[in-house]
């Protein structure tokens, strides 16, 4: 026989159906994911400056999960180098980047002391170009795709003005430098300390027309000055940013250059691990779906959750990520450079060119081929990187069993490129080779030179295509080279051996004066000097 069911039994079920269906709707509202309210806690966090715009998230944190964050604001690359020194007085780090502090923890041999990391949310460093600007320099790319090297390009001919901050204590700015580094070096890879022993950045240096210590600063400045620039090297999110506020006289065209780009995670790591409950809890909220939507709408910063819909600005793909150095040399030699140039010490380059009957014909030719590719015919990636750029003063010495004239140059514009052709135009030849005798007098030359400007920088290129023949021996050069000034002997030669050249004295001159050969018997002569453009070794 079948129980009935009594009105007690009815009302309980009631009662439970509906506490049931209660408790179910209190779940849906909860943040997917959300790791919910624990124990209250405060945690010091080292952060970088450019996450002062995640402050009104860092409310509904408190809110929502009881963690309150101690934010003391610093400057990446400032707060890089705090966390480097140790010990550690904070019981985080945020940061936009956290590859700085590895290359440093391992150069000083404390990789057992890289704190535990969590990605937060995503921005590369790319290029705001004005409308104009950018459509000047696609007129000249036949795929319409801007890269690094077309940059570099415009800025070394004078006509690409850009802010970028200084990545000396940005690291946006330092993201731009690795960049547009890697894209010089070509490989594809890593920067090597190999592919930085040569400066191919100088012409790319010349246009950097406004810098300030931060992003932040660095957009502010940039509002100020924008009539007198061409773009605006920073964070995607600083460009959607500023294009969105509608405070910029010109818009900006965001522009992800083809040959690559360096891209920020802005890392939360775990430095104090007595902290590592609260750490997984704050990790895993600001990694919710909720959280990372509000991020993205706030700062205009990808999420790192691929499935999460982008806001339009944000949907571009970014292109080719490039790697970051895995060492503290290249990233010193980098800013070495950076700070040479910011020095406005005045370049100087002197090619002393061989003029002898051998020289005629096809060879001549050539030579004054790998002239024009310099001075910018030369519209490879390599050549963008490595042409003669404004401010750079050129000498052309050609000689023969003597030297038989001198003129120089400092580029300013196309008519002083038309100049510096001419220099090798001359059809004028000798019948002998004195290339000892005409490096000595280039050195003395140089010498009195460096007297009345001692700032200045200057090396010597040295091409010849036969054996020397007339004048001094490669013995008495180098003797007469060991006693000039100290400031003399610090000019380096970078030999360049031609037709008939000899390899072994070439070679010797040049790392007795701390240069190198380049050999443009096996490559094209304009190969040859691409090699040695820049070079400090």
């Amino acid at each position: 026989m079948t129980a009935r069911s009594t009105p007690g039994r009815r009302s309980r079920r009631r009662v439970l159906t509906a506490l049931t269906l209660a408790c179910l709707w209190v779940l849906s509202t909860l943040p997917a994911c959300s790791p919910g309210r624990g124990e209250p806690v405060t945690l010091r966090v080292l952060a970088g400056s450019e996450l002062m715009d995640m402050q009104p998230l860092l409310d509904d944190l408190r809110r929502e999960t009881g963690i309150t964050l101690r934010m003391e604001y610093q400057g990446t690359v400032e707060a890089t180098a705090t966390l480097a020194a140790g010990p550690y007085r904070h019981d985080l780090a945020w940061l936009s980047s956290s590859r700085p502090l590895q290359l440093l923890l391992k150069q000083r041999g404390r990789q057992a002391d890289s704190p535990l990391s969590t990605s937060t949310m995503r921005s590369p460093v790319v290029v705001g170009l004005k409308p104009g600007a950018a459509q000047r320099l696609r007129r000249a790319i036949p795929d319409g795709q801007l890269s690094w090297a077309d940059l570099a390009d415009a800025a070394a001919a004078g006509t690409l003005k850009y802010a970028m901050a200084d990545p000396r204590r940005s690291n946006s700015g330092l993201a731009a430098l690795v960049g547009v580094a890697t894209a010089a070096a070509g490989t594809g890879g890593a920067l090597r300390p190999e592919d930085v022993s040569c400066d191919r950045l100088r012409g790319f240096f010349s246009g950097h027309a406004l810098t300030e210590d931060s992003s932040g600063r660095l957009a502010d400045a940039y509002l100020r000055g924008e009539d007198g620039l061409d773009a605006l090297i920073t964070y995607e999110s600083e460009l959607l940013a500023l294009n969105r506020a509608g405070t910029l006289r010109t818009p900006l065209e965001i522009v992800y250059p083809k040959d690559g780009i360096v891209l920020s995670d802005y890392p939360l790591m775990l430095l104090d691990p007595a902290k590592r409950d609260a750490y997984d809890r704050l990790a895993s909220w600001l990694r919710s779906e909720p959280v990372q939507q509000k991020i993205m709408d706030r700062t205009m910063r990808r999420p790192v959750d691929p499935g999460i819909t982008r806001l339009p600005g944000l949907s571009a793909p970014l292109g080719n990520a490039l790697y970051f150095p895995d060492s503290q040399v290249v990233v010193d030699r980098l800013l070495a450079d950076y700070a040479d140039a910011r020095s406005a010490r005045p370049t100087r380059v002197i090619f002393l060119l061989d003029f002898s009957r051998s020289m005629r014909g096809e060879r001549i030719a050539g030579l004054r081929a790998t002239m024009a590719g310099l001075s910018g015919a030369d519209g490879t990636a390599s050549g963008k990187f490595t042409r003669f750029h404004v401010g750079e003063t050129v000498t052309v010495v050609r000689f023969g069993g003597s030297v038989l004239d001198e003129q120089g140059v400092t580029y300013r514009g196309a008519a002083d490129l038309d100049r510096l052709r001419a220099m090798v135009a001359d059809d004028r030849f000798d019948t002998s080779t004195a290339v000892w005798s005409a490096l000595d007098h280039t050195y003395r030359t140089a010498a009195e030179a460096l007297a009345k400007d001692p700032g200045q920088r200057v090396s010597i290129v040295l091409m010849t295509d036969g054996e020397n023949n007339a004048g001094m021996s490669l013995d008495a050069f180098l003797a007469r080279y060991a006693a000039l000034p100290p400031a003399a002997r610090a000019i380096r030669t970078y030999t360049v051996r031609y037709g008939e050249a000899d390899p072994q004295e070439l070679d010797r001159a040049a790392r007795a004066t701390g240069g190198h050969m380049a050999d443009a018997t096996g490559q094209s002569l304009l190969n040859a000097f691409k090699e040695i453009r820049g070079c400090h070794e």
